[in-house]
C-alpha cells in the first residue's frame, strides 16, 4: 500500500529544490551525509526569512568560517558584520553563543537528538526538529511556516493561528515516517514552497491532493485561517548623523539586550510610541549646531512602524569622539555591523556611503 511519505518521497527524488546547504537525495541515497554545521548554519538563517534572502549570507558564512570550530574563533564583531541586513540580530549573537558551547560541552560535534540540541543557545523546538531530522535522520517532526500551510489544507484544520500550532503538530506527527525522517521534512518544505503556495496553489501537480480535504471542497486558499491582524503602533526618534570633515561618521554599539542588541548604530534618541520625543536634542553625541534636519526615514520592524527624524551636523578633523564611540572612515562604512534601519539614517545624511564600491 502506497503511503503518504511514499508518495511525497517519489514526488521529492525528482523535484529537490537545489540548495547550497542540502545534500540531494541522489547523493543520500549513495551515503553521503549532511554536514551537520551547514544544516544548522542554514536553520538558524531561514527563521523568518526567505530562501532566496539567506543564499548569499550562508555562502558568505561558510567560506570565511566553513567549520564550527572557525566560527567559535571569530570575533564577535565579525560575525555581526557578516550578518548585517538580514535581520532579527540576536540570531547572529545566538549563532557565536552556540558555535562556542558546541566546541566546549560537545567537543566540536553538534548533538544528535533533538533533546539535546535544545540545549544550544538559540535552538528551539523547530530548530532541533529540522536539524535532528536532517542531518541524523531522527523521526523528528519538523513544522514551518510551509508545513503549517501542507499541513491545513490536508486535513482542512479550521482553527486560526497560532491558536491551531498543537493541532498541526499532532497531525504532522501522525504523517512523519520512520523511513527518511530527513528526506521527508525536507520534502514537505519543499512541497509547501513550490506547490502548495499561500496563492493560487499547483493542486494539479501535488502528490497529496488525493488526501487533501481542502483540494475535495475547493477550498485550498482558506488556509491556513488566520487572525486578524493588529495594527502595528508608530514609534519616533531622531538620530544625529556626525560627519568629520574628512568624510567620518560617529558610530557607536548598542547594547546586547533587546531590539538590534550588539548591532552598530548612529547616535539618536529613544524610540517612542505617540510624538517624537520631547527631549532629542539632549541626546546629540557632541554638542554643536543640530537644528538643520536633513530628512527622515521610515522603516517597519515585525511589531511596530518607526519614524526617525534625521540630523547631520560635520566637526573637524580634530574633534574626538565621545567615550564608547568612534569614527568609522567612508570607506569602512560598509562594512560596519550596520542594521537596514541604520543604513537608511545614514543614506538620508550622506548618500551613497554606505554601498558597497564595486
Amino acid at each position: 500500500m502506497t503511503t503518504h511519505s511514499d508518495r511525497l518521497l517519489a514526488w521529492y527524488d525528482r523535484h529537490a529544490r537545489v540548495l547550497p546547504w542540502r545534500v540531494s537525495p541522489e547523493d543520500r541515497a549513495v551515503g553521503v551525509i549532511p554536514d551537520p554545521y551547514k544544516v544548522w548554519m542554514s536553520e538558524i538563517m531561514l527563521q523568518q526569512t526567505t530562501v532566496a534572502a539567506v543564499i548569499s549570507y550562508f555562502q558568505t558564512f561558510t567560506k570565511v568560517w566553513p567549520t564550527v570550530a572557525d566560527l567559535a574563533a571569530a570575533d564577535r564583531e565579525d560575525i555581526l558584520k557578516e550578518w548585517a541586513g538580514l535581520g532579527y540580530y540576536s540570531r547572529a549573537r545566538n549563532l557565536k553563543a552556540c558555535a562556542d558551547k558546541v566546541m566546549i560541552d560537545f567537543n566540536g560535534r553538534f548533538p544528535e537528538t533533538q533533546a539535546e540540541l535544545k540545549s544550544l543557545p538559540g535552538i528551539g523546538d523547530y530548530t532541533s526538529a529540522a536539524i535532528a531530522a536532517i542531518a541524523f535522520d531522527e523521526p523528528a517532526t519538523v513544522v514551518d511556516g510551509n508545513v503549517e500551510r501542507v499541513v491545513t489544507r490536508l486535513f482542512a484544520i479550521d482553527e486560526p493561528l497560532p491558536g491551531a500550532k498543537p493541532s498541526i503538530k499532532a497531525k504532522a506527527t501522525e504523517l512523519t515516517p520512520q523511513k527518511r525522517p530527513g528526506d521527508y521534512a525536507q520534502a514537505m518544505m519543499d512541497l509547501g514552497a513550490t506547490i502548495c503556495s499561500p496563492k493560487r496553489p499547483a493542486c494539479a501537480l501535488c502528490p497529496l491532493r488525493e488526501n487533501c480535504i481542502s483540494v475535495k471542497t475547493g477550498r485550498q486558499e482558506d488556509f491556513p485561517v488566520k487572525a486578524p491582524k493588529k495594527e502595528k503602533p508608530i514609534r519616533y526618534g531622531s538620530a544625529f548623523v556626525a560627519e568629520r570633515e574628512d568624510g567620518s561618521i560617529l558610530l557607536r554599539t548598542r547594547e546586547d539586550k533587546g531590539l538590534l542588541g550588539g548591532m552598530t548604530e548612529v547616535p539618536g534618541s529613544e524610540w517612542q510610541v505617540g510624538s517624537m520625543p520631547l527631549n532629542a536634542m539632549q541626546c546629540t553625541p557632541i554638542d554643536g549646531k543640530w537644528e538643520i534636519r536633513c530628512g527622515s526615514i521610515r522603516h517597519t520592524f515585525t511589531h511596530f512602524h518607526l519614524e526617525v527624524d534625521v540630523f547631520k551636523h560635520q566637526f573637524s578633523k580634530a574633534q574626538t569622539p565621545p567615550d564608547h564611540h568612534w569614527w568609522s572612515e567612508r570607506e569602512a562604512i560598509p562594512s560596519e555591523a550596520l542594521p537596514t534601519v541604520m543604513k537608511k539614517i545614514i543614506e538620508c545624511a550622506c548618500p551613497g556611503s554606505t554601498k558597497r564600491k564595486k
